[in-house]
């Protein structure tokens, strides 16, 4: 089974740094750390609200990341024309309501299709490679492609929200299988834990998982380098398996 990258999200770094409006916890040190733990890439989402991640966080990741940057953003023009002046390796195009705690779906991708091909199409033509992040969903799939995304992410909320349930598990493993068969590179994540990432990092299709929050609680008790190492034995054990 091929290898399956981590991609660590450091938002919460910037998250406990913001309750104080101060300059730390540095979430770009955090991102440093996590490349010597051995995470395979870093994401950031720079929200219009920047509730966590600020613009010069970004800015100061697109020099310092020595593996890879994955922004996430929603398709504006204005976090497109970051994106296309920054270039990171990749951008993953996430839906987003001022309201929400946190991201709380996938994105709508019948909605206003047009906006998102545009968006899709100015970020290829930067040289970024384009992901969407999607319900595990077979049309929502088959839309992504049409839309000229390179990856689309599987939002594994409702999974991890019941991981008990056998239907939230084959979601994502029909949707994997199916997004693969057609030519889409499958990434996963939200709400993924040492404890629940085992079947979802068992799926073959998966190429990449982007996990945030839980290494970042973990943190507090074992360390970020822990953390990491953790949560990549996790996976590991489990493509190994599968």
């Amino acid at each position: 089974m091929r290898y399956q990258r981590l991609y660590i999200n450091i938002d919460h770094v910037a998250t406990v740094r913001q309750a104080r409006r101060g300059a730390s916890p540095d979430p770009v040190a955090a991102a440093a750390l996590c490349e010597q733990a051995g995470a395979d890439g870093i994401t950031a989402h720079l929200r219009e609200d920047r509730r966590h991640i600020q613009d010069d966080d970004i800015e100061r990741l697109a020099t310092s990341v020595v593996t890879v940057l994955n922004l996430e953003m929603a398709c504006t023009d204005e976090m497109i024309g970051i994106a296309t002046r920054l270039r990171p390796h990749q951008v993953t195009l996430v839906p987003e309501r001022r309201e929400e705690i946190t991201t709380e779906g996938g994105l709508d991708v019948s909605r206003d299709p047009a906006r998102l091909a545009d968006g899709v199409a100015r970020l290829n033509a930067a040289g970024i490679r384009t992901s969407l992040f999607i319900a595990p969903d077979l049309a929502a799939v088959d839309r992504s492609r049409e839309l000229g995304a390179a990856a689309v992410e599987l939002h594994t909320g409702p999974y991890s929200h019941a991981s008990n349930d056998p239907a939230t598990l084959r979601a994502l493993r029909d949707a994997s299988r199916h997004g693969a068969s057609i030519g889409l590179a499958i990434h996963a994540g939200h709400g993924l834990t040492v404890e629940n990432v085992a079947p979802v990092a068992a799926i073959p299709e998966i190429e990449e998982l982007n996990i945030g929050h839980s290494v970042v609680s973990r943190a507090i008790f074992v360390g970020l380098v822990e953390a990491v190492h953790e949560l990549r034995r996790a996976m590991d054990d489990a493509r190994a398996s599968a």
